[in-house]
């Protein structure tokens, strides 16, 4: 069974070719543009691994980072953030998450990252 991955960016181009991308890894992915979604989403799909934008409408990806690190089942769950902020590492560490990747991105960083953090 291929490990899931739950992705959350309001940029349409990036969430696809970073949902394409990861499928073509093997791993079973499911995305959204809407932070919202993001909790009932990972209730649902039970995902080994959350990709989070930082910079997204409603609730920002750090906090819902925070939320994840505080729910009793998801808080082992590991969180990367995408951030275009670079220079603010240690905030977005304080979220709880586990690695940041920053905006623009290497496909190639993204994938060892993801393995690094689910293998």
């Amino acid at each position: 069974m291929s490990k899931r991955i739950l992705i959350l960016d309001d940029n349409q181009d990036i969430l696809e070719i970073v949902h394409e991308t990861l499928a073509y890894e093997k791993f079973d992915v499911k995305s959204t543009s809407e932070s919202d979604e993001v909790m009932p989403m990972l209730e649902e799909f039970s995902p080994a691994l959350v990709i989070l934008d930082y910079r997204v409408a409603g609730i920002n990806g750090g906090e819902l980072c925070r939320q994840i690190k505080c729910h009793p089942i998801y808080k082992d769950t590991p969180v990367i953030i995408f951030s275009a902020y670079i220079n603010h590492d240690d905030e977005l560490y304080g979220y709880g998450c586990d690695a940041i990747i920053n905006k623009p991105f290497d496909l190639n960083e993204l994938v060892e990252k993801v393995n690094s953090l689910i293998s």
